[in-house]
């Protein structure tokens, strides 16, 4: 019900689906507009997307809360606690627990939504994902979103959206490799050249050093 309703409020455009496996554990790392990406990924792929989410989505009282925890749930999200002091790896471990299973999981390298439009350089625990699962990892840019639902918006706004499914990247040079950095640099910055070449965004902060994560 979800994925055709996305399509005619957002008249959505989706190039690249066949570039999708359709089985087997695969990454799909995509750049980060708008808050309705984990929705416009999963409903344009080609099979389900698992995602991590806020577990307030999940454990809010109330009409808005049920609301909240069923659309997440229909999306195959994943609720996590960010407030921890384990909070990063145990996303990265949860996801890790998807790709184990065979199934496609969604993540932004770049760690966060782009407030300017620009393409932040990506944080290394994409390519630790990759190297220690062993799968392909398939670029995506996501455009419109922004102006869907801006940073700070509450309710959406009508415009077009586009998501584009590139070619998948494998990275059989660096196997075994997740715990060099080195080679986990290499591998972030190989998705996010081809991240950057499917959106067209204007790189920023990639010549700066930037952390481990």
């Amino acid at each position: 019900m979800l994925r055709p309703l996305s399509r005619a409020v957002l008249r959505t455009r989706v190039t690249g689906q066949e570039n999708v496996p359709a089985t087997g554990p695969v990454i799909l790392a995509s750049n980060h507009l708008s808050f309705i990406d984990s929705m416009v990924i999963p409903l344009s792929a080609p099979r389900r997307v698992r995602y991590l989410a806020k577990a307030e989505y999940f454990t809010t009282p109330g009409v808005g809360g049920w609301f909240t925890r069923t659309l997440f749930s229909a999306l195959g999200a994943l609720p996590v606690e960010r407030e921890t002091s384990r909070a990063a790896q145990a996303a990265l471990d949860t996801a890790l627990g998807v790709l184990h299973d065979g199934d496609a999981f969604g993540i932004y390298p770049e760690g966060t939504r782009s407030r300017d439009g620009r393409l932040a350089r990506g944080k290394t625990g994409v390519a630790w994902l990759a190297l220690t699962a062993g799968c392909p990892v398939v670029p995506v840019a996501v455009s419109g979103t922004d102006r869907v639902q801006p940073v700070g918006a509450t309710w959406p706004r009508p415009h077009r959206v586009t998501v584009t499914f590139g070619p998948p990247l494998t990275f059989p040079e660096h196997q075994g490799a997740a715990r060099n950095g080195r080679a986990r640099r290499e591998v972030t910055d190989r998705i996010m050249e081809a991240i950057a070449e499917l959106s067209g965004q204007e790189k920023a902060g990639w010549g700066e050093p930037r952390e481990v994560a």
